[in-house]
């Protein structure tokens, strides 16, 4: 073999075990890189008419299997709408307030606790029922319910008000990984065609797939011409030959109507489209799957439960404060129920109207048989037919009575009276003498006049005997009848119908909040759990991925003294052969 061929070979050892120690150093630098996989420089034997003459670098590649990197972004993907479910079913559970560890069942922040703070003040102003502050601590007892409704609901849609900001922010992260996929396909297939290692480069394409996966469910795959092509699970392409867009505009105001409905142009949230094609029922994966059903679904169902326990305490309380009345009875009336005098009255029975003075002495009355009016109108009429009472339907659309003379008073006694398809009573069918208003958790409140304390709680009951006589004392306080009426419809037995995934139940209303509280604890606890299992399978795929793909720091180390050791044989290669061509000039020279 020549001086010049075992110099090329020598060099071309040096400059192997060169490029070797470099990516064997960036294995090393890059250990903790997310994303980065264990690089190696592949050398081959070259030959020359059958005669070695060195080795080359034939190309820097990474080993990636790519079943385990499926089931990574599969993984990730379960992880991301864990996560995210996780974290807000943690925040409705605060929502709710903290239940009572003690035998004391007042104490504690639920709905049920509240509620039972209610049954209790009813209690103590059972005993003492002309007590004014008694009657005070029963209104604050109310309101705190009430107010706590309000609250809870107010949260529950300031909760699917975020998750649709953080559907639209996720998208924004899900666009910018889609972009960045379609420009290192790109660069993949430059790179490759000028015949350069892209290892690198994939490993940023894999980093941004695992990222796009833990936002939404998708599926993939590597084209012949190394494009990595990225679709929703039924086929929309996210990326092909370049990049598409997803689109979504959050919604401006959220409350508890507020729902995506699909195809529908005065939808409250906006689809999410590529193209103009809606996908959102095609994301059911990932961070964004897991935002769409809180806020489409879990969380309307907690605002359900809600929404039944307000509507029924409003029915309950107002069912007793209707066949009540305030002494003195209030001047006017008014209606919470919407009519026109066109309205049709369904109704029979009698109802007893009545104008009391100021210390509940009568000063007129007169019992209607309901039955003989076909309309609001035709009811209206009647009672503008009895002495010192003025009825109409105001501009509001709205029943209002009112006592014509001088410091007197409306009062009603329901009697028999039946009216509407529920059968209640005229007072309370028209909500003349509401206790409670709203028409859900997002409103429900106590009465503003009662609350205010321009008006008391209605205690009294106007008397029902078959004839009175004017200047009699038809309306008195002081009784607790009304007090105990309340406090049985507050923890009486009634019947809760399924909803919210809550099954049909009967109870109180104490129970049924204890119900919900328990229902919101156990899916909370159900999503921790979730979370922390999915956690630990996307963990194991990814250690599993990085034992086969990643850097051992142990091996690099080992591998990177093996390489000097042979840098160090290959330069004193070299200088030998240096030497050896000195001894020969000199020779050459002296001959």
């Amino acid at each position: 073999m020549s001086l010049d061929i075992a110099r090329s070979i020598a060099f071309s050892g040096l400059s192997a075990t060169s490029v070797q120690i470099s990516v064997t150093s960036s294995n090393i630098s890059n250990a903790d890189t997310t994303g980065y996989t264990e690089k190696t420089a592949n050398q081959s034997s070259s030959v020359t008419n059958g005669v070695g003459t060195g080795v080359t670098v034939t190309g820097i590649t990474s080993t990636v299997d790519k079943l385990l990197l499926k089931s990574l972004i599969g993984a990730t993907s379960d992880l991301g709408a864990a996560d995210a479910t996780n974290t807000y079913l943690t925040s409705l559970q605060k929502l709710y307030g903290s239940t009572s560890s003690s035998s004391d069942s007042t104490t504690g922040t639920s709905l049920a606790n509240n509620i039972a703070s209610l049954e209790s003040a009813l209690t103590a102003l059972a005993s003492t029922p002309s007590s004014a502050s008694l009657q005070s601590n029963v209104v604050s007892a109310l309101d705190a319910v009430a107010s706590q409704l309000r609250e809870t609901s107010s949260g529950i849609q300031k909760l699917r008000a975020n998750a649709d900001q953080d559907i639209s922010s996720s998208i924004d992260d899900v666009n910018a990984d889609l972009q960045q996929i379609a420009s290192l396909n790109a660069q993949i297939k430059q790179t490759a065609a000028a015949g350069q290692s892209t290892a690198d480069l994939e490993d940023q394409r894999n980093t941004a797939l695992q990222d796009v996966a833990s936002k939404m469910n998708i599926s993939y795959f590597t084209a012949s011409n190394g494009d990595l092509q990225i679709y929703t699970t039924t086929g929309q392409a996210l990326v092909d030959s370049t990049a598409h867009t997803i689109s979504y505009t959050t919604a401006a105001n959220v409350t508890a109507s507020t729902a995506y409905t699909a195809g529908s142009s005065s939808s409250g949230f906006s689809a999410i489209t590529v193209n103009g094609v809606d996908i959102t029922s095609q994301i059911t994966g990932g961070e964004i799957g897991a935002l769409i059903t809180l806020r489409d679904k879990t969380l309307p169902a907690a605002q359900s439960q809600l929404d039944q326990l307000a509507q029924q305490l409003t029915s309950a309380m107002n069912s007793v404060s209707n066949s009540a009345s305030t002494v003195p009875a209030p001047t006017t009336l008014t209606g919470t129920t919407s009519v026109t005098s066109s309205t049709p009255l369904s109704a029979s029975g009698t109802v007893r109207i009545a104008v009391t003075d100021q210390s509940g002495n009568l000063v007129s009355y007169d019992d209607l048989d309901l039955s003989s009016y076909s309309t609001v109108g035709d009811l209206v009429t009647a009672i503008n037919g009895i002495s010192g009472v003025s009825a109409s339907v105001d501009s509001n659309g709205h029943l209002s009575i009112t006592a014509t003379g001088s410091g007197n008073g409306v009062a009603i006694n329901e009697m028999t009276s039946s009216v509407g398809s529920s059968s209640e009573g005229f007072s309370d069918y028209f909500g003349l003498n509401d206790l409670v208003t709203g028409t859900g958790a997002s409103d429900i409140a106590v009465n503003s006049s009662i609350l205010s304390g321009t008006s008391g709680l209605q205690l009294a009951t106007l008397d029902s005997s078959s004839s009175l006589t004017v200047g009699s004392n038809v309306l008195s306080s002081g009784s607790a009848t009304t007090v105990n009426a309340l406090y049985d419809a507050l923890t009486g037995s009634r019947t809760f119908a399924s909803t919210g995934g809550l099954a049909a139940t009967t109870g109180s209303f104490a129970d049924y909040a204890a119900t919900i509280v328990s229902d919101v604890a156990s899916k909370s606890s159900q999503a921790s759990a979730n979370y922390t299992a999915k956690q630990t399978a996307q963990s194991t795929y990814a250690n599993s991925l990085s034992s086969q793909s990643g850097v051992n720091l142990d091996e690099e180390s080992a591998k990177l003294s093996t390489l000097q050791n042979k840098y160090t044989a290959a330069s004193a290669l070299i200088q030998a052969i240096n030497t050896m061509y000195s001894a020969l000039l000199t020779a050459v020279q002296s001959s």
